[in-house]
């Protein structure tokens, strides 16, 4: 009887630290890694290096270094996340469809639905853009061309399944026409093949286009926003021009699955504080990121139910070549 009541006031104690045992679980000598599936200056890096400082000013003793794996279209980067030790030292980021469409288009070693959700913070709409001085001024001129050259027109993107190409196959089914896919490995080569005429178009984010707009450098031809994003105001969306056609990418921070309750819930609780402090809605706007904030619950449901239309769209006709 002695030893169950010790054993029995050992657990109680237990159960009262536990709640502590997430801030605990990160010294200040092991950071916290990021797994980024996408190259240095790419909008998922971007996302990460913005975010983080905010995350971790409500993590006692926490900092965080990103690491980049833009490899195979981020796939080393989620199956980094979904087979790290579940224990607060390893979280990453994540995309709606990028990261969806990779288990449906191959084997890989994780599942979108094991990830620990942690909440959302970007929407970014996808766009198609063109160099400064190209001789396309428009959609409906893109469209002529490729009527005029099939398969001949080439589009950049950042590799097959992600949110650029699937704004280009919805793009070729709205229109009955056919284009050139060259795949990259992230943003900003396709910038450097389109400022250096190696593409005719590129097909990416328009937050990470902005800058070389202002500049002069690059022209976006529309955007696949609902409805326009006010950091590009002045580009119409595709369903204004008269095309069916959407596309554009959700991110957001997702961690190992089975992660313990009490470090799942501080790390939900920093990005949700994150994403409410006014120091950061003031960076985000003055770096020009089209914020979309929320919660852990809410960013599952809007992967899971991403997933069960892309996989509706596979059988129907499977977007890899």
């Amino acid at each position: 009887m002695h030893r169950r009541q010790m054993l029995g006031a050992l657990a109680a104690a237990g159960a009262l630290v536990a709640p502590r045992l997430a801030q605990a679980a990160w010294p200040a000598d092991r950071p916290i890694q990021v797994l980024v599936p996408g190259p240095a200056g790419g909008g998922m890096d971007i996302l990460a290096r913005t975010i983080l400082p905010f995350v971790q000013q409500r993590l006692s003793r926490a900092n965080f270094v990103v690491v980049n794996r833009p490899t195979a279209g981020g796939q080393q980067a989620f199956e980094g996340i979904a087979q790290a030790a579940p224990d607060g030292f390893t979280i990453g980021a994540a995309q709606a469809p990028n990261s969806i469409t990779l288990p449906i288009e191959r084997q890989v070693r994780y599942r979108v639905q094991d990830f620990t959700f942690l909440g959302n913070v970007i929407e970014d709409p996808c766009g198609l853009w063109v160099k400064a001085d190209s001789p396309i001024t428009s959609v409906t001129e893109l469209v002529a061309a490729a009527r005029a050259r099939p398969g001949q027109v080439t589009i950049g993107t950042a590799g097959v399944g992600s949110d650029d190409h699937l704004l280009i196959l919805a793009l070729q089914d709205a229109t009955q026409t056919e284009y050139s896919h060259v795949p990259f490995n992230g943003t900003p080569p396709i910038v450097t093949g389109l400022l250096s005429r190696s593409i005719d178009v590129g097909s990416f984010n328009m937050s990470e286009g902005l800058g070389l707009m202002r500049e002069g450098l690059i022209r976006a031809l529309a955007q696949g926003g609902p409805e326009r994003w006010t950091g590009t105001a002045q580009v119409p969306t595709f369903r204004e021009i008269g095309f069916a056609v959407i596309g554009g990418s959700t991110r957001g921070l997702v961690a190992p699955p089975n992660l313990p309750a009490e470090i799942r819930n501080e790390l939900r609780a920093a990005v949700t504080a994150a994403n409410a402090d006014p120091a950061w809605i003031a960076e985000a706007t003055r770096l020009n990121l089209p914020m979309r904030p929320m919660s852990a619950e809410d960013q599952e449901r809007l992967f899971l139910d991403e997933d069960a239309r892309l996989r509706a769209i596979w059988a129907r006709k499977p977007w890899r070549d």
